[in-house]
């Protein structure tokens, strides 16, 4: 039994009556519920560039994996390319560490991860990163298997199949693509009829063509059939092994590169690919 006695009280009843009842009659506020931090930057706002040093403007987009030096000197060109809000018309721009350059409405940084990719090329497949028509390109094929933004070294038309190495290695890039490096390339070739051997000692002499000479390093029959050719070259002129033939009357029926640059389609099938070795990566960056 409590006691009456004010004295003998327990010293907390006063403040309970006092405080309890406002308590129970005050409803429970809720707790509002924390925001859920995403676990990782979207994609189109990608980190700073890790840039130490000023670096050519051209350049920069190249190692940034979009594409290679000259056709990033082209898109600069166009127009496509802003530095800090500015468009930015002169691929020579020396890029800041702090300067933020953006290509097509994606901020772009440095990959830090090399990749480098052989696919054996199927027909019908754009070899771009991307297409305004919404064609199937070789980026495609990739899927999600890769995860680092890569671009084809040189190209592929739209009919042609083969060999075609893709990297974000922007530098090796230019190496391979500069023809004072003359990369070695061999194509199969099916013509829609058998190639006279006075043309092939033709080809094999040197062809004069609307923009210069074209001439061949090796050429072959493949087989029986006096059709289907073997070429190497290291020049690298637009459609210039269809040109050659076109040139002498023939049209290629098939076109496909089957060596490059020391590289070969072996256990690669047609729409396949392979991560290169180290053993191939330091051949290509020898290369000579």
């Amino acid at each position: 039994m409590q006691s009456t006695d004010p004295e003998k009280r327990p010293f907390w009843e006063p403040f309970a009556k006092k405080h309890l009842p406002k308590l129970e009659e005050e409803p429970r506020l809720k707790q509002k519920p924390r925001p859920v931090r995403p676990s990782a930057r979207p994609a189109e706002t990608p980190p700073a560039p890790a840039l130490v040093e000023p670096m050519r403007l051209n350049k920069f987009i190249a190692h940034c994996g979009i594409c290679a030096r000259r056709q990033a000197a082209e898109h600069v060109k166009e127009g496509q390319v802003t530095v800090n809000g500015a468009t930015e018309l002169n691929p020579g721009y020396l890029v800041q560490p702090k300067d933020k350059v953006v290509f097509q409405g994606k901020l772009l940084r440095i990959e830090e991860k090399k990749v480098y990719i052989l696919m054996n090329k199927p027909k019908d497949v754009i070899t771009t990163a991307s297409d305004e028509k919404n064609r199937k390109t070789v980026l495609d094929l990739l899927g999600d298997k890769v995860k680092e933004r890569i671009f084809p070294v040189g190209r592929l038309d739209r009919s042609t199949t083969g060999l075609l190495l893709l990297t974000n290695d922007g530098d090796l890039a230019k190496k391979l693509s500069h023809p004072s490096h003359k990369v070695q390339k061999v194509y199969h070739v099916t013509l829609d009829k058998p190639l006279h051997l006075d043309d092939l000692e033709r080809i094999r002499k040197g062809l004069e063509l609307d923009d210069g000479r074209a001439q061949v390093d090796s050429l072959h029959y493949a087989g029986l059939s006096k059709n289907e050719i073997e070429v190497g070259l290291h020049i690298g002129k637009n459609r210039i092994v269809r040109r050659i033939f076109e040139h002498l009357g023939y049209k290629v029926v098939k076109l496909d590169r089957t060596y490059y640059a020391g590289l070969t389609k072996k256990d690669i099938r047609r729409g396949h690919f392979r991560h290169l070795t180290e053993k191939e990566v330091i051949m290509l960056k020898h290369f000579k």
